[in-house]
């Protein structure tokens, strides 16, 4: 007689098996890479993610690196490729919501000071990757360079700005770039000029196929003291209107151009509401922010009771700007 607690034991033991099977796989590579990058190279198994990401949820990565060369950072993509490693590229993660399952594979971070280099020549600064943006506004303005001030409203790196086009304050940072360097997933390395990049609102198709890992940006001959007083400004202006609790900056594009999505929001009354320790800001609404012990479950299923509602009382459907990765608990 057939055991009626176990009528169909097939899929669980595959899932056993392919858990088993990425397991081995991921020491294979954590071997390789030990082996392979040098001595300054950070390889670590099991990296808790939430404390990595500005939002402060999340489960771990498999293994989580901080190469210290382009030449580390290729042999990694080099290596993850042989093995049929997935790779993801994180930056400061300050626009990122990691599922509390945490993310299979490999998660890259330029965070070495290799890729977090800032120069000035002249006009120009050539910054990597990993570089602050509040710091390149800081040398620009030490430097009397005018025009890249809205950096210093955005938390994050360079890499993750170019990525998104991200901007403030009326500004995009592609307005910016003058020459954009990045690497392929095969490791090759190219250098572009700007006008020959594509960017669209908050997006650099190029940059979901390749890394950035630098760009050289040009600003303008200024006063430091006009250029401290406009940072000044869009400092206040950020603090008073958005949340000190932990977020992932702003959660939804906006819907149409003259309907900003935290304007919506509010207009529906949802700034407050809650699940869990997640809750709709109460200064801006396209802001989600996290109490204290939010989960991403929590974020994730306030994010889709905030766009039912948009749906239903207003027909917009909402698009997210946060980016959303990894898998579930």
């Amino acid at each position: 007689m057939k055991n009626p607690l176990r009528l169909s034991p097939e899929p669980v033991e595959a899932s056993i098996e392919a858990a088993a099977a990425h397991a081995e796989d991921i020491s294979n590579v954590f071997r390789d890479l030990q082996i392979v990058l040098p001595p300054d190279t950070v390889i670590r198994r099991d990296e808790p993610l939430a404390r990595r990401t500005t939002l402060r949820v999340g489960g771990p990565a498999d293994l989580y690196i901080e190469p210290g060369s382009d030449n580390a950072l290729a042999s990694t993509l080099e290596i993850a490729h042989l093995r049929g490693i997935p790779v993801f590229i994180l930056g400061r993660g300050s626009n990122l919501l990691v599922r509390d399952g945490g993310i299979r594979g490999i998660v890259l971070s330029l965070a070495h000071p290799h890729f977090s280099r800032i120069e000035i020549d002249g006009e120009r600064i050539t910054a990597g990757a990993g570089a602050r943006l509040k710091n390149i506004a800081h040398e620009a303005r030490r430097a009397g360079m005018g025009g890249l001030e809205f950096f210093e409203g955005i938390p994050g790196s360079l890499g993750g700005a170019l990525r998104m086009n991200a901007g403030a304050m009326g500004a995009w940072t592609f307005d910016a770039v003058e020459e954009l360097r990045c690497m392929s997933r095969s490791g090759a390395i190219l250098t572009l000029p700007a006008r020959e990049v594509p960017v669209e609102y908050r997006a650099c198709p190029l940059l979901q196929t390749h890394i950035a890992l630098g760009a050289v940006l040009r600003g303008r001959p200024e006063d430091a003291d006009a250029i401290r007083s406009r940072m000044d400004q869009f400092s206040n202006k950020r603090w008073t209107s958005q949340p000190n609790q932990p977020s992932a900056g702003c959660t939804f594009k906006n819907p149409q151009p003259t309907l900003p999505a935290g304007r919506l929001l509010d207009e529906l009354g949802l700034k407050g509401a809650r699940v869990g320790d997640a809750m709709v800001s109460d200064v801006h609404a396209n802001f989600f922010v996290n109490l204290g012990q939010a989960k991403a479950a929590d974020i994730l299923a306030l994010i889709e009771r905030v766009r039912a509602r948009a749906r239903e009382e207003r027909g917009v459907e909402l698009e997210t700007e946060v980016e959303i990765v990894g898998e579930d608990a």
